[in-house]
């Protein structure tokens, strides 16, 4: 299964009594397609999945699957930090037809690399589609080491790892190292060019929900060949990326969201919204590259 190369960490659109908004999920995915996104991930971080319950994350699951209609790929964010209980809902999103599973490193507890193996090697071996793994110690507290990483990649359904360390050392060290099927997704927007110079497939963004046109361009050039090009528009989408993480995501993304008249809705506790300083940043930002008009 390719994913492509622009991957969007979807928001989780809520109505005004803080419920899944149904319609817009819809709305939000068709957006999404009509941008550039290759694929989608349904309750990973920027979905707020922690505050979903297992409940909410199946309707999920089932209305993007619903919203995408087998144009692109859909991936649901379906591990925690409880192997049984993200075995347990794998297999259920399995049923449900999704086509591939990003697996977030255990936060909190913070297992040793050998329990982060037998963490991905229990669910991925459950199912039968491919797995990305995710690494983020910023919000999980734990690295998976690039050793962990390649022992995984033995395992024949993980096919893919988003790297969201800010490591170069671990970045440089992955690139270098793991084998050609094991694709490697940047997890952080500014460094998608920099990643794809040294190996990187592409990019699972938050970003592209507000400029998924611009980061499709961006993409297209440095593959083509024409790496000028796509440092010009990774220099240009800089502050657009920067202001997306201004405060606590998504609070930033749900404000730019609203903006452009797209369904997101507040953030769910403990969130809380984007401060108005930083709706006001994001809109100068979405103003610059025509999203939005002020007034």
């Amino acid at each position: 299964m390719d994913f492509g190369r622009l991957i969007t960490a979807m928001a989780t659109p809520f109505d005004t009594a803080g419920a899944i908004d149904v319609p817009g999920v819809k709305t939000l995915v068709k957006h999404l397609l009509s941008t550039g996104t290759t694929a989608v991930v349904a309750a990973g971080t920027t979905g707020e999945s922690p505050t979903l319950s297992h409940e909410e994350k199946l309707e999920l699951f089932e209305l993007t699957l619903r919203a995408a209609d087998g144009q692109i790929p859909v991936i649901a964010g379906t591990a925690s930090n409880d192997t049984r209980a993200s075995i347990e809902l794998s297999k259920e999103a399995e049923k449900l037809g999704v086509q591939g599973l990003l697996l977030v490193a255990p936060y909190y507890n913070r297992p040793s690399q050998d329990g982060l193996y037998a963490h991905f090697k229990a669910i991925a071996e459950s199912v039968n589609i491919p797995v990305m793994l995710y690494n983020v110690p910023g919000r999980t507290g734990v690295n998976i080491d690039v050793s962990t990483i390649l022992r995984l990649a033995d395992i024949p359904n993980v096919t893919a790892v988003k790297e969201a360390s800010g490591s170069m050392n671990q970045i440089l060290q992955l690139a270098a190292k793991k084998p050609d099927d094991l694709l490697l997704y940047s997890g952080d927007d500014k460094l998608t060019i920099p990643m794809m110079c040294v190996g990187a497939y592409g990019v699972v963004s938050v970003a592209a929900h507000v400029v998924g046109e611009e980061m499709s361009k961006m993409i297209e050039a440095f593959v083509a060949g024409d790496v000028k090009t796509a440092a010009v528009w990774s220099g240009r989408l800089l502050p657009v990326f920067e202001a997306l993480f201004a405060t606590s995501s998504p609070g930033p993304l749900k404000a730019a969201l609203k903006q452009m008249g797209l369904p997101g809705g507040s953030v769910r506790l403990p969130l809380v919204d984007a401060p108005e300083e930083i709706g006001a940043l994001m809109e100068r930002q979405l103003t610059r590259l025509g999203k939005v008009s002020i007034g």
